[in-house]
């Protein structure tokens, strides 16, 4: 790796961002964080950063110790005493974006997070965002004005499944309408990896206001399939249950679900606990543990880690190479 790249991390971040700089083969830069009585901090790098490529990672999904506010903040502030030390590029890891669920107006007034979150980052003087299966990609790229590197978990999950799944027809289907094209992109993974084998597609009916969701309308055949419900997040848990009841109402032989965030660990435990859910495959993208479970349920839940990923994007943009690949198959081909 070039000697003059630095990777930096939030404590709060620090367990996950290890294990990526390992697999990127770069040491952790030393970074002074210090805590003061009234919750103000001060965040200073303890080498010099002038003119080196300088990467940050912080997971912006909250904890009762470190809410989103202040991990965000935290962030912000690191960037712009980056930009003030002389670093050139700073490049954003952020493999939870928080806010991107609010990404477009619905109501009248109603704001547009992700674009505020845009904002505030492109402030600090953030030169690259590097982040994992958003809630909306084309938000995501319309709402920001500097490059945006957006990463998945698909080729993970579909290497994972390849060889666990029953001896089934197969049907991906999305919780949402919204989805679709994400259960699309997992659908032909799962093509591409198991040749001679149907994988059909499906939909949900989903329908939110004011908090409220309704509609249980199934669009595809999921009679005597296994069906791998797909999804960015899983927040109460409420959306993934729902499909999963309605595909085993229509039939379904199994019901899998496939979902990169957890950052709101009882809506997990729901899902885990649902009788009509076989098993859940998520990553350990929002930084943190995903805490104690009952036995019974912890024996459903498989945990993907990110860290190669993220470690080869990060190896891959110092020696100059696309990330296109790691979208592509997992692990990706050692030729591209």
């Amino acid at each position: 790796m070039p000697p003059d790249a630095a990777f930096f991390a939030l404590r709060e971040s620090l367990d996950l961002a290890s294990s990526v700089a390992q697999h990127a083969d770069l040491p952790l830069a030393p970074l002074e964080e210090r805590d003061f009585e009234s919750g103000e901090f001060k965040l200073r790098p303890l080498q010099s950063v002038r003119d080196r490529s300088t990467f940050v990672l912080q997971c912006l999904a909250g904890t009762n110790e470190v809410p989103v506010a202040q991990r965000l903040l935290k962030l912000l502030f690191l960037l712009h005493g980056l930009r003030d030390a002389g670093a050139q590029p700073r490049i954003a890891l952020l493999p939870y974006l928080t806010f991107a669920r609010k990404d477009r107006r619905t109501q009248v007034r109603d704001p547009v997070n992700t674009r505020y979150v845009a904002q505030l980052l492109e402030s600090s003087g953030v030169d690259r965002v590097v982040t994992l299966d958003v809630h909306n990609p084309a938000a995501l790229d319309n709402a920001f004005r500097v490059p945006v590197d957006h990463l998945s978990a698909l080729p993970m999950m579909t290497d994972h499944l390849v060889t666990r799944l029953p001896d089934t027809r197969l049907v991906v289907a999305s919780p949402d309408i919204g989805g679709v094209k994400r259960a699309q992109i997992f659908r032909e993974l799962l093509e591409k990896a198991q040749v001679g084998r149907e994988v059909g597609l499906a939909f949900f009916e989903k329908r939110r206001a004011q908090g409220v969701v309704s509609g249980h309308a199934l669009v595809g055949d999921v009679k005597e399939c296994t069906v791998i419900i797909i999804d960015d997040l899983c927040a109460t848990g409420n959306t993934l249950m729902r499909a999963a009841a309605s595909s085993r109402q229509a039939g379904a032989a199994a019901v899998y679900v496939a979902v990169t965030h957890v950052p709101h660990m009882p809506g997990l435990a729901a899902v885990l606990a649902d009788p009509n859910i076989a098993s859940c495959i998520t990553t350990d993208s929002v930084g943190f543990h995903l805490g104690p479970l009952p036995p019974v349920d912890a024996r459903k839940l498989t945990v993907l880690s990110i860290a190669p990923l993220f470690g080869q994007a990060v190896a891959r943009m110092l020696a100059g190479k696309s990330l296109a690949p790691l979208l592509e198959r997992w692990p990706p081909d050692p030729r591209s």
